[in-house]
């Protein structure tokens, strides 16, 4: 049975002018969809920002319908509804401020899995194909779920590339649960769903695959993951975008070289000039930059790292006890979380990072190796 706050949420966001951002406000001031949707028009004028044209709208009999029929449409087709302001979404992608107020999920993958994005051109070429098969091959005993768009091209690669080598994948969608574009990935997203995969959007049950819904879904694709892989892209390419959020949100970049008379490398090869991307040299380089070339502590060995941890100052034990392999925590959040200044937790996080057991992000953020 779905809450009352899912159907408050629907109708909510169809509202006209309420985005993801505005939304999260709202919620932010009142408490929760129900409690905006209860608000009176002088009441909602009253918040910052929120004028009369939104204020008119909210209470609008038309999108309580439309949300009770959503909800039908949803239970009919095993639709999950996910709340962020509930706490639903992936917690990477809650760190987003532009996150989606509700995102929609068909298919399941476990919680644990560490999330890579990997986007490209529908124009890929062998040298793009290759690359995504022998790298995905090169990493199918990590716990790595892949996250892509279902586009024709290199998506498409992605997403069977993953199967292949039995990595769980996600596909990102530009429209709602109503429709499959494009059409002739609909065996592919239905492979996607019988292996354990899962395929996600933020868009109802109303919403067609209209251009600028692909430019929003690419947030998505980048907000999901810790780092986003380019192939291949020409210059304007919707896969730009894709990194350019990646960089926004602070996550790693890499991108595939390629020649400077190669349209589709032309992208790629303007990421790393502009220092947006880091140049993919080896899968094996990439695969140790990613951190996927950890194996497991063999028994019998004779220094295990779990015991050479133990042999570190307790303050930098207490550090790497907070620190998470996917999910980067900022210095403000780590000194909060030992209630130490920042200025000395500064020296342990540099002994940690030189001694090879954390990584530092831009932002002062850090993750555990």
């Amino acid at each position: 049975m779905h809450s009352e706050e899912i159907f408050y949420s629907i109708a909510l966001r169809r509202c006209p002018l309420i985005g993801d951002v505005v939304f999260q406000k709202l919620i932010n001031e009142a408490g929760s969809a129900k409690q905006v949707w209860e608000l009176s028009k002088s009441g909602l004028q009253n918040i910052f920002g929120i004028g009369r044209k939104i204020a008119l709208e909210i209470g609008n009999k038309e999108h309580l319908d439309f949300a009770e029929n959503e909800i039908k449409f949803c239970e009919k087709h095993n639709i999950k509804i996910n709340l962020r302001h509930l706490g639903d979404l992936p917690a990477l992608l809650n760190t987003c401020e532009d996150a989606p107020a509700i995102l929609y999920q068909k298919g399941n993958i476990p919680t644990t899995q560490n999330n890579l994005s990997i986007v490209g051109t529908r124009n890929i070429s062998s040298y793009g194909k290759n690359f995504i098969q022998d790298f995905l091959e090169n990493i199918n005993s990590q716990s790595v779920t892949t996250v892509s768009g279902l586009a024709l091209g290199a998506d498409s690669e992605v997403h069977q590339a993953s199967l292949v080598n039995s990595l769980p994948t996600i596909a990102v969608l530009a429209h709602g649960f109503h429709t499959l574009y494009p059409s002739k990935n609909r065996k592919l997203a239905d492979k996607i769903l019988s292996e354990n995969g899962m395929l996600l959007t933020e868009f109802n049950s109303s919403q067609k695959p209209d251009r600028e819904n692909f430019i929003q879904r690419n947030r998505v694709i980048a907000g999901l993951s810790p780092a986003t892989i380019v192939v291949e892209t020409a210059f304007g390419g919707g896969s730009i975008s894709t990194a350019t959020f990646a960089n926004n949100y602070n996550r790693d970049v890499y991108a595939l070289p390629g020649r400077i008379d190669e349209k589709y490398s032309q992208g790629c090869n303007q990421l790393i000039l502009q220092n947006k991307a880091t140049a993919i040299s080896t899968i094996s380089g990439l695969i140790k930059e990613l951190g996927y070339d950890k194996e497991k502590e063999k028994t019998g060995e004779l220094f295990p790292s779990s015991e050479i941890k133990l042999l570190l100052p307790q303050n930098q034990q207490d550090i790497l006890s907070l620190l998470h392999k996917t999910i980067p925590l900022s210095l403000d959040e780590i000194s909060e979380n030992l209630n130490l200044p920042s200025y000395k937790i500064l020296p342990d996080l540099l002994q940690l990072e030189i001694s090879g057991y954390i990584r530092a992000l831009s932002g002062r953020q850090y993750l555990i190796l």
